[in-house]
């Protein structure tokens, strides 16, 4: 397998089961529906650990354009490796998007709430404001690169690293996720939206590109302001 279908594969896992548990919440006579913010938040870090275990040897998981740029930044990955690792990311995302819209596709129509259908593809504020929002993904990205730079520094038993990352996740989401739905990756957010604005889901509205920058460009941010307080404070 190479990387870049490692990178398809894992970024497809992660939004299917990621946006998976948002459907199966926000969408109507779904089993798990209302089952609130704390499932949606683990079953995300459930989503990131899985999609570790599956293609962290062969890629090594980055999963995220942000993540991906601050191994750039940093010297431990190849820039020419860039581009294609961002566009397998992208691809992934936008795939599993497509796969969850199958899934959950006679819920669809009986759900009334297009900011809900929005919401089971990508993020929104609770409270918009463009200033506000984008300091919130900046510093959510931030914490969860420096997070994983500090994981990777240290040694755990074999195998136990996608756990641990998971763990950071459900963190950041459980701490700072309530203002913007903490998309922490341009690629999580930009894929499914695209699938939104594409796919014929019933009485679905508009895909709010509006905001659509502030989850890409936040975590780009975040994720090179990372690096640097890392390469400064503990290298």
């Amino acid at each position: 397998m190479s990387n870049y279908l490692a990178e398809f594969i894992g970024t497809l896992l992660l939004v299917l089961l990621g946006d998976g548990v948002v459907a199966g919440v926000l969408l109507k006579r779904s089993k798990s529906e209302n089952a609130g913010w704390l499932v949606i938040v683990v079953a995300w870090g459930l989503a990131v650990t899985l999609a570790i275990y599956a293609v962290g040897k062969v890629s090594g998981a980055h999963l995220n354009p942000a993540v991906t740029l601050a191994m750039a930044y940093m010297g431990t990955f190849p820039s020419g490796d860039v581009a294609g690792y961002i566009l397998a990311q992208l691809a992934g995302a936008f795939t599993g998007a497509i796969l969850v819209w199958l899934h959950f596709l006679p819920h669809w129509k009986i759900t009334e709430d297009a900011g809900a259908k929005l919401a089971v593809f990508c993020t929104a504020p609770a409270i918009r404001n463009t200033i506000t929002n984008l300091i919130s993904e900046i510093i959510g990205t931030t914490v969860l690169v420096l997070g994983l730079l500090c994981i990777g520094a240290n040694e755990f038993t074999q195998g136990l690293n996608p756990i641990v990352v998971g763990l950071l996740i459900i963190s950041i989401g459980l701490s700072l996720g309530g203002t913007t739905g903490f998309a922490i990756n341009p690629a999580r957010d930009l894929g499914p939206r695209l699938a939104h604005a594409i796919l014929p889901i019933h009485g679905k509205g508009k895909s709010d590109w509006s905001y659509a920058w502030i989850p890409v460009v936040g975590p780009i941010v975040g994720g090179l302001l990372g690096a640097m307080i890392y390469t400064v404070i503990f290298q």
